[in-house]
């Protein structure tokens, strides 16, 4: 059968369709680029805020009309956060679906197509109790950069958020598997792997007893082949000492970190069921930039949660001008049904959580020409992501993950190819670019 994915969200959803992809090839099933040649077509959704759901549900729709228009018998499947939080609703909704499936049953794939007959069938399942170990995955072209998933679910119950829900409790992946598949990656030919979870700093605690991130770091560093190494989604306060230690002296480890710190008013991060303060936020990035002087470190904010006013707005707004993050992107309040704060009093309008975040996101520009501003006539190692025109690339360094982050546009007189790592030296600098040329 020739299978077609679509996949919205996150890069963990990424990981999610490259592993299901992988054991349907090991099954004799064909993964191919276009949804007009598929016998099936998985959409892969993100049901996490409104605009998201939206999205998927718009995408959902886009291929159900590309299946009425074909004359051959084509499955749709849905799969991930959105099937798994409203699958029951969808499957009287969306009569264009064949197949409904969760955020953890992909290794189930092969199975559910081989018993799907003519009838519809909808198949959601609950969250697995351990981790679901997959031994597949498919990798498209150079795979110099990649994803690897370290654990599964979350027990952090923030009062906005719906993930533990969707995606069950943390579970963390074994150490063992994690560095068999690190190795394999590494002989595929990445050269950054990115540790990904709903919160990587709290690997370890249910397997082992303890936060083992640092250890497991470590030993990544290790593996011939890697040359960055870099960790997402970490918690404030589950930021040892131990993993500071080993960012700052292991020389694989990219001195970046991704904290979603969400707020710096104690009177909204208590109302989020956040661990975090406002003092214990600015002591643990002040450790980090004391022993990494060169972090860059990327942060995101909600503006409009339940209880925020103009002060509580103003505060958020000082510690944003105060503590010049490097990287730093702003949502806005999405109320989401089952959660804590959708049942909140002092909801705030919409208009005024648009105009909260435009006004942090004016800031952070400036910031952010600030802090580019600062590497012009620094040399940098750029890993080589495409060519923009001839004699012309496109780069990232290590300060900057793909997708999400800054861009270097640099000149080379080589012919260079995704995945080449060169030193660059900047020559100017924009809002969220720098420019450079190879030397």
């Amino acid at each position: 059968m020739n299978i077609y994915f679509e996949t919205l969200g996150c890069p963990k959803n990424s990981n999610d369709s490259e592993m299901a992809a992988g054991i349907l090839e090991q099954n004799g099933h064909c993964i191919v680029d276009n949804p007009v040649d598929s016998d099936a077509i998985i959409v892969n959704t993100c049901g996490f805020i409104n605009d998201a759901k939206k999205e998927s549900i718009d995408k959902i729709f886009e291929m159900a009309e590309l299946k009425e228009e074909q004359d051959k018998k084509r499955l749709l499947i849905v799969s991930g956060c959105l099937s798994k939080r409203y699958g029951d609703d969808l499957f009287k909704e969306m009569p264009e679906v064949d197949i409904f499936l969760g955020v953890n049953e992909y290794h189930e794939l092969p199975k559910i197509l081989s018993q799907h007959q003519t009838e519809r069938e909808i198949h959601v399942y609950d969250c697995n109790q351990e981790f679901t170990e997959i031994k597949a995955r498919k990798l498209e072209g150079n795979p110099y950069t990649a994803t690897i998933k370290i654990a599964e679910g979350c027990d952090n119950i923030c009062a906005y958020c719906i993930i533990p829900h969707i995606r069950g409790h943390y579970r963390s992946r074994k150490e063992e598997d994690i560095l068999q598949e690190a190795k394999l990656l590494a002989g595929r030919g990445c050269k950054e792997l990115i540790l990904i979870a709903q919160d990587v700093t709290a690997y370890g605690i249910d397997l082992y007893g303890e936060f083992t991130l640092a250890k497991l770091v470590k030993k990544l560093c290790k593996i011939d082949g890697l040359h960055w190494i870099r960790l997402m989604y970490c918690y404030e306060d589950r930021i040892t000492d131990e993993l500071i230690e080993v960012m700052a002296n292991e020389k694989k480890v990219c001195h970046y970190l991704d904290i979603p710190i969400q707020h710096s008013s104690d009177k909204i991060l208590k109302l989020m069921n956040r661990r975090s303060t406002s003092e214990s936020i600015v002591t643990k990035i002040e450790k980090l930039r004391k022993a990494m002087p060169d972090i860059n470190i990327r942060t995101t904010l909600i503006t409009g949660f339940p209880g925020e006013t103009k002060d509580e707005f103003d505060e958020l707004y000082n510690f944003v001008q105060d503590m010049k993050f490097e990287r730093l992107g702003v949502f806005t309040y999405s109320k989401e049904e089952g959660t804590p704060a959708a049942e909140m009093k002092g909801q705030v309008r919409s208009d005024v959580k648009e105009k909260r975040k435009d006004c942090i996101m004016r800031l952070q520009l400036e910031i952010s020409l600030s802090s580019n501003q600062k590497k012009v006539g620094q040399t940098l190692q750029v890993l080589v992501e495409e060519q923009d025109e001839e004699g012309t690339y496109i780069g990232r360094t290590e300060y900057d993950a793909p997708e999400i982050d800054n861009s270097i546009i640099f000149k080379s007189n080589r012919v260079l190819k995704p995945g080449d790592m060169v030193m660059v030296q900047i020559t100017d600098a924009f809002d969220y670019d720098l420019v450079g040329v190879e030397v």
